[in-house]
């Protein structure tokens, strides 16, 4: 059985146009990397799963699936909803925090509908509108996406405080598991891709979920850390923990729960100081067994959400020593700070203590690094197996082949 999946991060936008367009980005490499799959296999995919990056949000037009506003990205803040939002929800909820995708819902619609209601106007998530131009289907999404903007999965419905509002139309109206089928693909797509007449579009998750399960561990205790543009960490906990005060939320993992958060702290740091070939060459001069004495919080510009939520938290990468791989070896180890931060956060606020890490993304190939934060979290530190949160939503696309739609 043959699967196609892919996953739509700030990498591929920049590789295929330009950064201030970001969906006519996202829709080019959709359909450029459909076009690279070798034709002779395209007949033998039976189905397909995107995973798209959390609280990346745009607002469409249903009545022409034209793009209205957005796409707001992941880490874009919109403090002018906060009091509103924090008026209506539970308190330290999810949703409470500047970045969350109610927050930016609801900043759009004080904007835009102060006068009256727009009906045809609707929320996708990314994975949702990029799955959407696959089936053609407006309103469904997955319960992972959806956490952000108030879904309640362990309810498994919007609750009444979110669904008395104004926009409450606006909201993915049929939100499923992950992995399970939405319908056929687009007839005009199937044919000019030659996929088979079954092939059919499942539902997706996060980039951060893929990544988890693409880790393939379920047991409490065990906890994945993607090092990619972000620093997102996954902990499996018996119990949901959830406080927007430090930007904590638990997503349904089956019957047990997923708890974390994502810094803006990662990868994207990294390359605006260093190129490639320089992580390379300077990691090989880091000593990890030797605690680093600088102290930064890098950051890639103002603004954190885990383990602490401040919108105007500002970076700190200095002193900066003379040598680059002094350099190098404090922003890592400050990074690895950040994530044990996040893990005694966690047990702090009552989630199942962690044991093992496992590391996806980008940042699971610096062996240096992963020297560094077994060190500093003081739990053994692995890289996964599998890597990329695209193997985790080929897992998604398998499990919905395999229910059939």
């Amino acid at each position: 059985m043959s699967l196609f999946v892919h996953p739509f991060g700030w990498r591929l936008a920049r590789q295929v146009g330009q950064t201030t367009n970001w969906a006519s980005s996202w829709r080019e490499a959709l359909f450029q990397l459909l076009g690279d799959i070798p034709p002779v296999h395209r007949s033998s995919i039976s189905s397909i799963s995107i995973d798209g990056t959390s609280s990346t949000t745009l607002i469409i037009d249903r009545n022409n699936g034209e793009l209205l506003a957005g796409p707001f990205l992941y880490n874009e803040s919109f403090p002018d909803a906060l009091p509103m939002v924090s008026s209506i929800a539970p308190a330290n909820h999810t949703v409470c925090s500047g970045s969350s995708t109610l927050c930016k819902l609801v900043s759009w619609w004080n904007k835009n509908c102060s006068n009256g209601s727009n009906d045809s106007a609707i929320l996708m998530h990314q994975s949702d509108w990029l799955l959407w131009l696959l089936h053609g289907e407006y309103g469904v999404c997955d319960y992972n996406n959806t956490l952000k903007v108030g879904y309640d999965p362990e309810i498994g419905s919007y609750p009444s405080w979110l669904m008395s509002q104004p926009y409450s139309h606006m909201l993915p109206s049929s939100v499923r598991a992950p992995g399970v089928p939405i319908g056929p693909i687009k007839e005009d797509v199937r044919s000019q891709y030659g996929f088979s007449n079954d092939c059919v579009v499942c539902t997706g998750t996060t980039d951060s979920i893929a990544a988890f399960l693409a880790a393939r561990t379920t047991d409490a205790g065990k906890a994945v850390t993607s090092l990619g543009s972000t620093l997102a960490i996954k902990l499996v906990s018996r119990v949901r923990v959830e406080d927007a005060r430090f930007g904590v939320y638990s997503h349904r993992l089956d019957d047990q729960w997923l708890v974390g958060g994502a810094s803006n702290s990662g990868g994207v740091v990294l390359r605006q100081l260093f190129s490639d070939d320089q992580l390379v060459t300077l990691s090989k001069d880091i000593d990890p067994s030797s605690p680093s004495p600088l102290d930064y919080y890098p950051l890639p510009k103002s603004g954190e959400r885990f383990p602490v939520s401040d919108p105007d938290m500002e970076p700190r990468l200095e002193p900066r020593p003379d040598s680059d791989a002094e350099y190098l070896h404090g922003i890592l180890e400050s990074m690895a700070r950040i994530e044990a931060s996040g893990y005694k956060l966690l047990k702090e606020l009552g989630a199942t203590p962690v044991e093992e890490v496992f590391t996806a993304g980008g940042g699971a190939q610096n062996e240096k690094w992963t020297a560094i934060r077994e060190r500093v979290l003081g739990v053994p530190v692995r890289k996964a197996e599998q890597t990329e949160a695209a193997y985790g939503a080929a897992l998604l696309a398998l499990r919905g082949a395999t229910t059939g739609s």
